[in-house]
């Protein structure tokens, strides 16, 4: 069984890259920063292997009313275009209404990539409305995804500055993503010990913090009088949630697996979780307080432990969607449910 490869991420002025544990990489541009009132975003996908491909796809910014007004215009009749230094590079694919995105034909993604190895303007038009994305930062982005799958100095390189001088043989192969066998929770199994769980709140909260190094900073609520929620997991083992802590935009709440009697050893999950519903512990966390850019994690209950099954971000925040453009996950797992 293959290991995982290590996530990669890097933001660079207006680009951002993300590599997963199986060494696909997602670049996605954004328009400037202080051009916010077209938002867009391209997202370039190419996975790991000498003889992957790129697919790209565009999105456009609705969270602007100069935008929306624009797209409003977009339907059977109107095709949105690539312009790349002011040529035409022809109409790109109809919108998907239901994914909110576009693709690009093979021959944009291969203009397109050549663009943003040099100083390029770059738009998306529709009519008289140009929504513009922007080049910077592109090159060092190109350059990680690179090295992340092995092909700087390889003819596949995004960027060759160097020039070729290694054969396509030697990019790195995709990894497997790991196989996550999920068990649902049984929260009316029979304890084994046949008898109800029962403890006070304050026992709860000492016993709870001996799994944090620092307490008072990762759950600063977990001594306060707000209520303990215990479910079964199983007939010997428990889950305990307690809310840990209230920021300016975000809220987070500790889980913990335990035994129903002693020795109770118990785990934490996370001090950040937003949900838990049958067996899936969810974090979601708002990159700022408009929600155009999140962060997720996600945990599944394997009938032992809770193992994360996933791991992303939706990219920077320009504005381009509420929720975020994009999912750009650096840990991603192939979840199978027994029943």
């Amino acid at each position: 069984m293959s290991t995982a490869a290590a996530p990669v991420e890097l933001v660079h002025q207006d680009w951002q890259v993300v590599c997963d544990n199986t060494r696909t990489c997602r670049l996605a541009g954004y328009q400037a920063e202080n051009n916010s009132d077209f938002p867009v975003s391209i997202l370039l996908i190419r996975r790991a292997g000498a003889d992957a491909g790129v697919v790209g796809k565009v999105k456009l910014g609705t969270a602007k009313e100069s935008s929306t007004k624009a797209l409003m215009q977009l339907g059977n009749r109107h095709r949105m275009s690539l312009f790349i230094n002011d040529k035409d590079l022809g109409e790109i694919e109809p919108f998907s209404t239901a994914a909110g995105d576009s693709d690009l034909k093979s021959s944009q993604v291969t203009a397109l990539l050549d663009a943003l190895t040099k100083t390029s303007k770059i738009e998306l038009v529709l009519r008289n409305s140009r929504w513009q994305l922007s080049d910077k930062g592109a090159i060092a982005v190109m350059l990680k995804a690179d090295e992340a799958q092995g092909r700087v100095g390889t003819p596949s390189a995004f960027v060759n500055s160097d020039g070729v001088n290694k054969s396509n043989r030697t990019v790195l192969p995709p990894k497997t993503a790991p196989q996550l066998q999920v068990v649902r929770p049984n929260a009316k199994a029979n304890s084994n010990s046949n008898r109800k769980f029962s403890m006070k709140s304050s026992q709860l909260s000492a016993l709870m913090q001996g799994t944090m190094k620092e307490a008072s900073t990762d759950c600063p609520n977990l001594v306060d009088k707000s209520p303990w929620r215990v479910s079964r997991l199983n007939s010997t083992q428990l889950l305990a949630q307690h809310h840990c802590w209230t920021g300016a935009y975000n809220t987070g709440s500790g889980v913990w697996v335990m035994n129903d009697s002693k020795p109770y050893k118990p785990t934490l999950i996370t001090t950040s979780a937003t949900d838990y519903d049958n067996g899936k512990i969810s974090s979601v966390q708002k990159g700022r307080g408009i929600g155009d850019c999140l962060n997720k994690t996600y945990w599944m209950w394997t009938g032992k432990i809770f193992a994360k099954s996933h791991e992303s971000t939706t990219g920077l925040c320009r504005m381009v969607e509420a929720g975020g453009a994009w999912q750009l996950p650096t840990y991603v797992t192939n979840v199978n449910t027994l029943r």
